[in-house]
């Protein structure tokens, strides 16, 4: 693959992959930076695309859409390109194979795998041996992009959804309540929310009822909100408890669980061996349990602790098993 470096007019690049990269707002205002810092030290990509009725070559953009957005924003005319004398296909295979400055997003490659199927109509396996992986790495990038809602792609195109809460959240809800999955999507656009708090958001609503389920999609926030502030408050709880006041609330939960087990006895016909066989375990535990409890009544440290320390502060005492010390001659 020859290369060919020079300054080429902005005008002249034709943006034919644009839509297969996501809009990172930031990150281009870091790239205008460093460009208006230390020039263009990188490259774009292009391949030719021949010429126009007017005779002027055309080029197409493979790889540097971030760097073409700076520049314009800096109000450039010009950027610096390196021209790969190949056909697209190959220079979009050479891009996701070759090391990157920065890695593509996951939707990125689909996108542009996506791209190159479509238009030189490949097999998947003639693909993936072209770009070096198996099938299975051309094929998990494919189903994520027909998982996924157009709604959906549009946002993570546009940079208003990140590639995680797509494939982690969005994908799975949109399988089970494709209106659920919009729902939250607009909601997030309203309001959006940290990878942190999205994944605490789902986590509550895979175990959540459909009553609340709805409330949940309709204001994620407050749902939030309310979580913490009910881990706020037994936060407060416990640091007013003490240890004390969490051993007393695990004793009450084995009270619960041992309801519960007697509860659900009379419809185990025939009984199962293994829960007599875990009788006697179980007797031994509060046998242990309770033979604990009864020695730490009987040694009490922290009463010792505070009995020490006032007689340390009572100032220095002579020892029981010495003499009383003699005066110096």
């Amino acid at each position: 693959m020859q290369l060919n470096r020079r300054e080429l007019d902005l005008h002249r690049l034709e943006l034919r992959f644009a839509a297969t990269r996501v809009a990172e707002p930031q990150a281009v205002q870091r790239i205008a930076a460093s460009l208006e810092r230390c020039g263009q030290l990188v490259p774009c990509v292009v391949v030719k695309a021949g010429c126009q009725e007017t005779g002027e070559e055309r080029l197409i953009l493979i790889d540097g859409y971030r760097r073409v957005a700076a520049l314009r924003r800096l109000g450039r005319d010009t950027v610096a390109i390196e021209c790969w004398e190949c056909d697209p296909t190959t220079a979009v295979i050479g891009v996701l194979t070759r090391g990157q400055h920065r890695a593509f997003a996951f939707i990125e490659q689909a996108l542009l795998l996506r791209e190159v199927l479509t238009d030189q109509r490949l097999s998947q396996h003639e693909l993936a041996r072209r770009c070096g992986h198996d099938v299975s790495w051309v094929n998990r990038r494919l189903q994520l992009l027909q998982a996924l809602p157009d709604t959906v792609l549009a946002a993570m195109c546009a940079g208003r959804l990140s590639s995680w809460a797509a494939s982690r959240v969005l994908v799975p809800l949109a399988r089970a309540n494709i209106e659920h999955a919009e729902r939250l999507l607009q909601a997030l656009q309203r309001q959006p929310l940290s990878t942190r708090e999205l994944r605490c958001w789902f986590e509550h609503y895979q175990t959540a009822d459909q009553a609340s389920r709805e409330r949940m999609i309709n204001h994620p926030s407050l749902f939030l909100q309310v979580v913490q502030d009910r881990r706020a408050t037994q936060h407060g709880d416990q640091l007013r408890d003490g240890p004390e006041g969490a051993c007393i609330a695990d004793l009450r939960r084995i009270e619960t669980l041992m309801a519960r087990l007697r509860q659900r006895l009379p419809a185990l016909r025939p009984m199962p061996e293994i829960l007599s066989n875990a009788v006697p375990r179980l007797q031994a535990a509060l046998d242990a349990l309770r033979d604990a409890i009864t020695r730490s009544v009987a040694h009490d440290s922290t009463r010792n602790l505070f009995e020490r320390a006032r007689t340390e502060s009572a100032g220095p005492q002579p020892a029981r098993d010495q003499p009383a010390a003699q005066p110096g001659a």
